[in-house]
């Protein structure tokens, strides 16, 4: 976020302004909007609708009644960091911010208006997957984070009626990463934090990652996983199709999750609230085959689960982001309605610019079912006052 866009607090009293700004300013609103404005009717919805074209602006109404419309996967970039960063031989003399950083993912103006042609009325503000530094020593990514998760803060506290923060951490130094969580939330009023699916080829599960996910439990956050590619798949991926990207990231997802679950993650911390992005990648369309596996044990596939792989989806939240009608039904019929969140990918160009009509596209759900996916469940992840 640019300092343009935001009202700034002074230094010394920065802290007390967010936590102040944040509870003061907890209740949505949704002055001046009409709820005639634009009635929807989900059986005039046809299926596959256009990606890359909104047709429900905000409000969004459905049957009459005015919805509240969350969205999990968005991100902005920081570039307040760069001072802290620029010349590391990490960065081989490349600028993640310049020449011209994308004005969508730095712009306050500009993302209220896209949130507000889109339909969106909340969005849970994080960073760029690029903007978190795995090679960054320990003292290096207190202090990237610290800037960070302020960044994320104040743009949330002065407007808290469409952002709520979900912060980062350096889980390259897990510790660290459980302090900095706790931090954001008690201290910030984050509501979360978004994390990798995998650090420096270590996947989440490793037992080094604990002290995070027993704090990540302990404060009842959510927990956004979101891939940064397939690194062990890069040669292949070479060639026409950006495949590290549409193969790539949702497979990272399906790796990283299918680990927590085989390795005994999520039934050491059952109370995690793991969101997955992209749908939860490959995992809920071939959950048949890990539970084939794990029930025959087929060559050693059970692992430390103390249930069936398919169990585990109802202990996962996913994002919505997967597309095509029948791919949202599926996903749906897999992990069941009450595990489903909004989630559009903005501001980058595999955004979902037609979510609303995305999930108003699906076929047999009810009023209530509409409104859990669109804001419900989010609003109650995230700990939102909509009275």
């Amino acid at each position: 976020m640019n300092k343009k866009t935001e009202k700034k607090a002074s230094a010394p009293n920065r802290r007390e302004f967010l936590k102040g700004a944040l509870a003061a300013g907890a209740g949505i609103s949704f002055v001046g909007c009409s709820a005639a404005d634009t009635p929807i009717e989900p059986a005039s919805v046809g299926r596959d609708p256009d990606t890359l074209q909104a047709d429900f602006p905000r409000p969004v109404v459905v049957n009459g009644k005015r919805m509240l419309t969350v969205d999990v996967h968005c991100h902005s970039e920081v570039a307040d960091v760069w001072p802290l960063i620029e010349g590391h031989e990490a960065l081989g003399g490349r600028n993640p911010y310049g020449p011209n950083p994308l004005s969508r993912a730095t712009d306050v103006s500009v993302r209220i208006a896209d949130m507000d042609a889109t339909g969106i009325d909340v969005q849970a503000l994080s960073i760029s997957v690029g903007q978190y530094y795995h090679w960054a020593d320990r003292d290096l990514a207190a202090k990237i984070v610290n800037v960070q998760n302020e960044k994320l803060a104040e743009v949330s506290a002065a407007h808290p009626d469409r952002f709520v923060p979900i912060g980062a951490v350096a889980l390259q130094h897990p510790d660290l990463a459980a302090s900095q969580l706790e931090h954001a939330v008690k201290e910030l009023g984050h509501r979360g934090v978004m994390t990798t699916c995998s650090i420096d080829g270590l996947e989440l599960a490793d037992p080094r990652f604990n002290p995070f996910w027993a704090k990540a439990e302990e404060l009842g956050v959510i927990v956004f996983l979101h891939p940064r590619g397939f690194e062990q798949g890069e040669e292949r991926f070479a060639g026409n199709g950006r495949l590290g990207n549409i193969i790539g990231n949702p497979l990272e997802t399906t790796v990283a999750l299918s680990h927590l679950i085989f390795e005994g993650t999520l039934d050491r911390y059952p109370g995690l609230k793991i969101v997955a992005a992209h749908g939860g990648g490959f995992l809920p369309s071939y959950i048949g085959r890990s539970d084939h596996c794990h029930t025959s044990d087929d060559r050693g596939c059970r692992g430390e689960e103390q249930k069936k792989p398919s169990e585990y989806l109802r202990q996962i939240y996913f994002d919505s982001l997967v597309y095509r009608t029948r791919n949202l039904e599926h996903l749906i019929n897999e992990a069941g309605v009450s595990q489903i969140v909004l989630g559009t990918d903005y501001p980058y160009g595999m955004e979902n610019r037609n979510v609303i009509a995305h999930l108003l596209s699906v076929p047999g759900l009810s009023d209530e079912d509409r409104e859990a996916i669109l804001g419900g469940t989010l609003a109650g992840l995230l700990k939102l006052d909509t009275a």
